[in-house]
């Protein structure tokens, strides 16, 4: 189905169901046709899997790539009827479900049931749902979200085989305009991929300008013409261009202007696709800016209806959720234990009481130590980049606030009169810890830089004031105490870490619509600044996934917590024969 045919359909299913949701369809379909940036165009994929000379070509010019030269038809029509069912998948299934606290109620892995058997189909709308899903929350959350123009890397063997490809079929798509009589079947396709791409950027009411296109780019007349060695290409081409003028952005003015300056037909053409190419990426990134602010209002119904959606159709789908959950009660009930045990004067016949809220926080807590190696939780995946990236900013900081505490206690005096040196501290830090969270970043080194910088700073500020500098003992001392905040179970590091973690927990035990921080803990003051950015940042994050996914965090809680009410209320549901 041509894009703009299923762009059209996909955005009518979206209307029907909620006018908000138009815009949404809108650019996911856009966002989808961005694959034309690291992909074949259209006609460039076909001639590839329907010639026998192309895939010939490629295949010698790159060593090595086997190619399906003997099932060529076979791979377009596989590849056809994947695309097709994929599209009639997810098309059927865009419209939104409406959501309710019962229906997230089923159980979450039916441990007593075969698996369930789940069609190609099935696998494709889940899959969809997903994308839809954090594209969704990537753009209201993230203001700097947009798309990009990038290609592979120069001399990566992806951009060489992309190189050779699009060579190939631009060399034959000349081979064939010069041929005489020339052929045009192909130079017809490109027109009819462009007619398509222009329709894309119109408003639903410029009547005008899109009869125009229908018009002048009829494949039909087109095909008239050929027969009669009659093609205008080059009028063809500058109606393109003239059109493209007047849809693109001013900053594509001066691609415009080069391709009025190109002579060559087929160069022209194929720069033609790669300025398109650029204002597709213009029009999604503008849809992206005029979508967020209503997506923001409504992100939260929006997401708690496509898990659901998932939910439904992948049960399976909060397994990782419970298991956190459940590590997190475990971690509590061990802690209550602790705290009876060494009251001697505890009632250890009575079952401890715990908060869902407090178990809640605390797995939300363990995600500022989370191995990312391992997979997040499926309710946290929309935000896992930026966790990660707070844990690793965190991480930084912990060792900051190490040094300065290690500094302090040792020469505390020779730098009490010196208001700006916690300043110097991080000015001195920040640049050395940089990478600090990659495997081959040495810690031991940067430290080891860090107190070599922190002893001459020391003894420059004890200069200017007319002191005498740190002894070498001092200064191997205190060299040695930073160099060994790295060690496993370092006294100086545990402390640190429990202090971030008392402030990380305050934070989330205040109110959400309540915007002052927590007192900050000791230790913690030359990272206040830092901490409290962070902190906000966490608690945006922590507060905005209470919202979404409380009804399914709430149904895991009660089957956790209270099994004997979770089964009655199971078996009072459950309808008697």
């Amino acid at each position: 189905m041509p894009q703009g045919l299923k762009t059209e359909k996909i955005l009518q299913q979206s209307e029907e169901t909620s006018p908000g949701f138009l815009i949404l369809g809108s650019l996911i379909l856009m966002s989808e046709s961005m694959k034309f940036n690291i992909c074949f165009t259209e006609c460039t994929r076909k001639w590839l899997f329907q010639s026998r000379k192309g895939l010939v070509y490629c295949v010698d010019k790159v060593k090595g790539i086997r190619m399906p030269l003997n099932d060529d038809q076979n791979s377009d029509s596989d590849s056809s009827r994947l695309s097709e069912s994929t599209a009639s998948s997810s098309d059927s299934e865009y419209s939104r479900q409406s959501f309710n606290s019962d229906s997230s109620s089923k159980p979450s892995s039916p441990a007593s049931s075969p698996p369930k058997v789940i069609t190609f189909d099935e696998l494709m709308a889940a899959t969809r749902n997903l994308s839809n899903w954090t594209l969704a929350h990537e753009i209201a959350v993230n203001a700097n979200f947009c798309i990009k123009h990038e290609d592979y890397p120069q001399n990566s063997f992806a951009g060489t085989v992309k190189q050779i490809v699009h060579k190939a079929f631009w060399d034959h798509l000349e081979s064939e305009l010069n041929e005489d009589p020339p052929e045009y079947e192909h130079a017809i396709k490109l027109f009819e991929e462009i007619k398509e791409i222009l329709l894309s950027f119109l408003t639903p009411g410029a009547n005008r300008i899109h009869n125009q296109i229908c018009e002048v780019l009829d494949t039909d007349l087109i095909r008239q013409q050929a027969e009669h060695n009659a093609v205008d290409i080059p009028g063809l081409a500058n109606y393109i261009i003239n059109t493209m003028g007047k849809l693109c952005a001013p900053i594509r003015d001066n691609d415009i202007k080069q391709l009025k300056a190109t002579d060559n037909i087929v160069e022209l053409l194929r720069q033609i696709f790669r300025v398109l190419d650029l204002m597709k990426m213009d029009m999604a990134n503008y849809t992206i800016k005029s979508l967020r602010p209503y997506l923001w209002h409504n992100l939260v119904d929006y997401e708690r209806t496509k898990f659901q959606e998932i939910l439904e159709e992948t049960p399976s789908a909060l397994n990782l959720t419970t298991e956190w959950i459940k590590e997190s009660i475990e971690d509590e009930l061990s802690s209550i234990s602790d705290g009876s045990s060494s009251s001697p004067g505890a009632d250890c016949s009575s079952k401890p009481i715990i908060s869902p809220t407090l178990v809640l926080n605390n797995g939300y807590l363990k995600l500022l130590q989370w191995d990312y190696c391992k997979t997040i939780p499926e309710t946290l995946i929309t935000d896992e980049v930026r966790l990660q990236e707070l844990r690793e900013k965190l991480n930084q900081l912990k060792v900051i606030a190490c040094v300065s505490l290690i500094t302090n206690n040792m020469v505390g005096a020779a730098i009490v009169d010196v208001p700006d040196f916690a300043d110097q501290l991080k000015r001195i830090s920040f640049p050395l810890l940089e990478g600090m969270n990659k495997k081959s970043f040495d810690l031991k080194e940067a430290l080891n830089a860090i107190g070599v910088q922190i002893c001459s700073a020391v003894n420059k500020s004890l200069s200017e004031r007319g002191l005498p500098t740190l002894s070498e003992e001092m200064q191997s001392n205190l060299m040695g105490q930073i160099a060994h905040i790295v060690e496993k179970n370092n006294p100086v590091c545990s402390l640190i870490d429990k202090r971030i973690q008392l402030f990380m927990r305050s934070l989330l035990a205040l109110p959400s619509f309540q915007k002052c921080m927590p007192t900050m803990p000791g230790g913690l003051s030359v990272i206040q600044t830092e901490m409290e950015f962070l902190g906000s940042q966490y608690a945006s994050i922590v507060n905005f996934n209470k919202k979404v996914y409380g009804p399914f965090y709430a149904n895991i809680l009660r089957k956790l917590l209270f099994p004997e009410a979770a089964m009655e209320k199971t078996e009072a549901e459950t309808p008697s024969n």
